[in-house]
C-alpha cells in the first residue's frame, strides 16, 4: 500500500512555521480522512491538523514541542487503496503553495531567506553568507542554520576590511546574545511553552523588521462617558451582555480608517498594499498568552454588534476555542490597555499591519475649558506606526479624526443600534 506524507499546513497570514503541541494519534493507529492528527500552535492560532487520507499511521516525524516550517513533513500514513482524484488535487495544491516562494532562478535562491531562517540566524549570530544551503538552488533552510549552530560555527565573525599604514582592520559582525542567567536558591524556573515561544518570536520579528515610530493624543470623552453610563443598564437588560467603552473606541477607529485608508495598509517589500476591508484585530490576554482575534468589516457594524463580538471573541480566546478564521485577516489592531489601569504605553505592531492603537484608561483630570478649570473624563490614545508605510502627517490627522468622533459622541449623534 502506498505511503503518503502529511505536512505542516499554512495556518494564517504571514505564518511560516508551527509547533506540534500534542500528538492525537500514535504509530499504528487507524485514521479516517479529516480525523485530527495533532494539535499545532503558531503565533496566531491553536489548531488541529486533519488527515488528508484514510489509512494507518506509519511514522511520526516530529516530536511534541518541535517547531517545523510550513510544508515540512510531520508524519506518514499507509493509505488504504488508491488515492482519489480529490486527494491528488489537494496534494498538488498544497505542494504548489509550499513551493511558491521557490519560483525564481536557482542562482538567486541562496540569498532568498525565509523569515524563520532570518530570525534563527539573527538570534544565534550566524552570518548566512558563510553557509552552504541544502535547499532548492542552494537556498539556506532552517535546518542548515540549526546544523551550523550545533557544529560550533563562530557566532562572532570578523572580516578583513583592508589596510591603513600596513595595519589590517577587522570589523566585527553581529554578536550573539547569550541568555546565561544564573538561578539562585529559592528561584523558580518555568519552561518556555510552545505558545509563549511563538508569541516571543512574533514580537522579535515585528520589532526587528518594522521601524516603529510612536505618537499620542489626549481626548476628552466626558460626553461619551455620560452617554454610556446612561444606557448601560438598559442595554445589559435587553441584550444580556455589557456595553463597554471599548466598543465605542473600536467603532470610532473603524470610521476613521474609512476616511484614512492609508493607515489600513501593509508593507510588502516592493510595494504597499492598501486593504479594502476594515478588519479590526483586538488584543485579548489570558494568564499566559496573548491572542488577537478579528472583528471583520467593523466599519459596517453597529456599536451593539461590535460590543457583542468583543465579548464573544474574548470568551473564546480565554477558553481556547478560537478558530483559524477568527484569527485571520486583521488590517489594524486596537488594544484595550486601559482595562488594567495603564495611562500611556507603546504597543508592538501586529505584523504585517502598519499600525496599532493603544486605548488607555479613562481618568478624571482638571482641564481648562472656556478659561476655567473643569473636571473632565480624559483618555490617551497611543499609536505605534510602521514608518516605512506611514508618516507623522497622516497619522496625526487620523488621530485628530478619532478625537473628533469620540469628543462628539452623545445620545444625539451616535446610535448604538
Amino acid at each position: 500500500m502506498p505511503i503518503e506524507k502529511i505536512t505542516m499546513p499554512k495556518l494564517g497570514e504571514s505564518v511560516t512555521e508551527g509547533t506540534i503541541s500534542n500528538w492525537i494519534v500514535a504509530v499504528g493507529d487507524a485514521v479516517n480522512k479529516y480525523d485530527p492528527l495533532a494539535e499545532v500552535m503558531t503565533d496566531k492560532v491553536n489548531a488541529e491538523i486533519p488527515s488528508s487520507f484514510s489509512g494507518t499511521i506509519k511514522e511520526l516525524l516530529a516530536e511534541e514541542g518541535q517547531t517545523l516550517e510550513v510544508g515540512e513533513v510531520i508524519c506518514t500514513i499507509e493509505v488504504e487503496g488508491d488515492n482519489t482524484q480529490v486527494e491528488k488535487e489537494a496534494k498538488a495544491e498544497s505542494k504548489e503553495k509550499t513551493e511558491a516562494p521557490l519560483t525564481e532562478a536557482a542562482s538567486s535562491q541562496k540569498a532568498r531567506y525565509s523569515p524563520a531562517v532570518l530570525r534563527l540566524s539573527q538570534e544565534a549570530g550566524i552570518d548566512l553568507t558563510l553557509l552552504d544551503g541544502t535547499g532548492a538552488g542552494g537556498r539556506i533552510t532552517r535546518k542548515d542554520v540549526q546544523k551550523a549552530i550545533q557544529e560550533g560555527v563562530p557566532q562572532v565573525q570578523t572580516e578583513a576590511k583592508g589596510s591603513v599604514n600596513g595595519t589590517v582592520n577587522h570589523t566585527p559582525q553581529r554578536e550573539t546574545i547569550v541568555h546565561n542567567v544564573p538561578a539562585s536558591a529559592g528561584d523558580k524556573e518555568f519552561p518556555i511553552t510552545g505558545l509563549r515561544k511563538a508569541i516571543a518570536n512574533n514580537m522579535v520579528k515585528s520589532k526587528h523588521e518594522i521601524p516603529h515610530a510612536w505618537t499620542m493624543i489626549e481626548v476628552d470623552v466626558t460626553k461619551l462617558v455620560q452617554y454610556r453610563n446612561k444606557v448601560k443598564d438598559s442595554f445589559k437588560k435587553e441584550e444580556g451582555y455589557n456595553l463597554t467603552f471599548f466598543a465605542f473606541f473600536v467603532k470610532a477607529v473603524a470610521r476613521a480608517l474609512k476616511e484614512f485608508p492609508q493607515i489600513n495598509s501593509s508593507w510588502a517589500g516592493d510595494k504597499i498594499i492598501q486593504k479594502k476591508e476594515i478588519n479590526i484585530s483586538i488584543a485579548v490576554a489570558t494568564e499566559d498568552a496573548l491572542f488577537v482575534p478579528v472583528i471583520k468589516n467593523a466599519d459596517e457594524k453597529s456599536i451593539k454588534g461590535i460590543a457583542r463580538e468583543i465579548i464573544e471573541l474574548a470568551n473564546k480566546a480565554r477558553k481556547g476555542k478560537l478558530t483559524v478564521d477568527e484569527m485571520q485577516g486583521g488590517t489594524f489592531t486596537v488594544n484595550n490597555t486601559g482595562s488594567f489601569g495603564s495611562i500611556q504605553s507603546m504597543g508592538i505592531i501586529n505584523h504585517p499591519q502598519a499600525a496599532i492603537l493603544q486605548v488607555e484608561s479613562i481618568v478624571k483630570r482638571p482641564v481648562i475649558k472656556d478659561n476655567m478649570i473643569a473636571i473632565s473624563d480624559m483618555v490617551n490614545l497611543c499609536m505605534s506606526l510602521d514608518h516605512r508605510v506611514l508618516d507623522g502627517l497622516v497619522c496625526g490627522r487620523f488621530l485628530q479624526r478619532i478625537k473628533e468622533i469620540l469628543e462628539t459622541t452623545s445620545e444625539e449623534t451616535t446610535p448604538i443600534y
